[in-house]
């Protein structure tokens, strides 16, 4: 799609907005063509893994760069380190002074784009030190979005740009400048530390923070995926856990690299490569295993928490550890619960406690896998005087399912809803590389998007039934019932 424009456009920031208002107009034209289109697999010299959707529609690129640093490696002490490094780093960089290693490894070359890509991997040039305002200024002025992030699992960057030459390779350049030189600085640490500790007391007197703190814990006991961020962890954190946390995680070889838009594959290398630059190019072959972190342990008996609480609407969670993501009966599991609680108004558990008892507004499950087994939850709000009988009535339809499975009927209807809206998966450049970042970390096949359609039609009655039976257990599940009144 070619966009004529009868004016010029000077602002950089401008000309961005219409290129992504553009991209919105766009998707109605490219959904179709997306799910054609090949992942592009390859290994940069260093070991980082690069996957690629070329996306040439909007001359748009969006990259994630996903590393094994999320919460599950927080130290018991210091929960909320990988989050709050994540959000610290946005807010400065330290000054640039010779090479430090800038530069990319020997032989590579900059993305295109002339004297501007080779500020991508210029090694030589001092270049001064931005705090969080002078960096926000500058991914404004290229009309750019860079952010990190921290959850369950990884560690993540993720740029948004433009990729017109002249504008690609600043981004880049300054996108690599950030991975690699983040301040930490204390100051604006000892300022958000006492905003956090501030946010974690309000959130102290909401029902449904103290209903999810009580129900993570009981679900994953010890378990990572079961950590809570407190006053005492945060207040335990300094910036130098942070720096130690961020060495030991963001490491070059062992990133996994996302990216869609409109770049060839050779642009993508370049891309991958300088935006990794910075980073101490030690080959993982060299380096020590990450330590392993154990698996969610299976709950061996019902648990039960009743807490007592003033509010117009109790809580009500009910569930137990599910699966890993990698799971080969994935799609069983996701058919089985949009039939169950995903499907929203179609579901069984909305139709037994909302539609025919008048129970709650709204009733939903789900399953939250990751390297790890994720929760299966079941999540209501309701009356405080018919809390309980909104649980008996979900834990019924929970144990009837697993027991029976689904109708011909209700399955037909699952696979058809859900085939149907797999477009919007992918209807933009951003869903798309969701999709992609989790086709590289979780080591998915590479025709996963190609094949997703076929993997639900092939689910069966019997494969839906085997699939919930092995991993639910309705008689060994937590249930978390708050401000409920006899």
């Amino acid at each position: 799609m070619h966009l004529n424009f009868p004016f010029t456009i000077k602002s950089i920031a401008a000309r961005a907005r219409i290129y992504w208002a553009a991209a919105v107009f766009s998707t109605f034209f490219c959904t179709l063509s997306w799910a054609a289109l090949p992942i592009q697999k390859f290994q940069l010299p260093g070991g980082a893994m690069v996957y690629l959707v070329e996306s040439p529609a909007i001359a748009m690129l969006d990259v994630q760069i996903d590393f094994d640093g999320g919460s599950r490696r927080d130290p018991p002490s210091k929960v909320g380190l990988a989050s709050l490094t994540a959000a610290l780093l946005e807010k400065g960089v330290v000054a640039k002074n010779g090479r430090r290693d800038a530069g990319p490894p020997q032989g590579a070359q900059a993305p295109s784009g002339g004297s501007a890509a080779r500020e991508a991997t210029s090694a030589g040039a001092y270049e001064p030190a931005l705090d969080e305002n002078a960096l926000g200024e500058a991914w404004a002025d290229l009309g750019a979005q860079f952010g990190a992030s921290a959850g369950s699992d990884r560690f993540s960057f993720m740029l948004r740009t433009l990729t017109e030459p002249d504008l690609l390779a600043k981004a880049v350049a300054l996108s690599a400048r950030q991975i690699a030189e983040p301040a930490f600085p204390d100051d604006v640490w000892q300022r958000d530390k006492q905003k956090t500790i501030a946010a974690l007391k309000e959130s102290d007197t909401r029902p449904a923070t103290l209903a999810r703190r009580a129900y993570a814990t009981a679900v994953y006991g010890g378990h990572p995926y079961g950590y809570e961020l407190t006053e005492a962890g945060v207040a335990n954190i300094t910036t130098s856990d942070m720096r130690a946390f961020y060495r030991a995680s963001v490491v070059a070889c062992r990133a996994r690299i996302s990216l869609v838009g409109a770049v060839s594959r050779a642009q993508a290398e370049q891309i991958a490569t300088a935006m990794l630059a910075g980073l101490p190019q030690t080959a993982c072959s060299g380096m020590p295993m990450l330590p392993p972190v154990a698996d969610v342990e299976p709950l061996t008996q019902s648990v039960q928490k009743i807490i007592a609480f003033d509010a117009a609407q109790a809580q009500v969670l009910m569930g137990q550890p599910g699966y890993k993501r990698n799971d080969p009966a994935f799609f069983p599991l996701l058919v089985g619960n949009y039939i169950l609680g995903g499907g929203g108004f179609v579901s069984r558990l909305m139709t037994e406690v909302r539609e025919k008892r008048g129970l709650t507004y709204g009733v939903s499950s789900s399953f939250a896998p990751g390297i790890h087994a994720g929760a299966f939850t079941v999540s209501l709000q309701t009356r405080p005087d018919q809390a309980r009988e909104a649980l008996e009535v979900a834990r019924t339809v929970v144990k009837d399912f697993v027991a029976t499975g689904p109708t011909d009927a209700e399955l037909k209807a699952a696979k058809d809803n859900l085939t149907g809206g797999f477009a919007l998966l992918i209807d933009s450049n951003r869903k798309l590389l969701g999709n992609i970042s989790n086709i590289a970390w979780y080591n998915l096949p590479i025709t996963y998007l190609d094949t997703w359609t076929a993997q639900i039609d092939k689910v069966t009655v019997q494969d839906v039934k085997a699939a919930m039976a092995a991993k639910l257990q309705p008689e060994k599940m937590v249930t978390v019932v708050l401000g409920a009144k006899p």
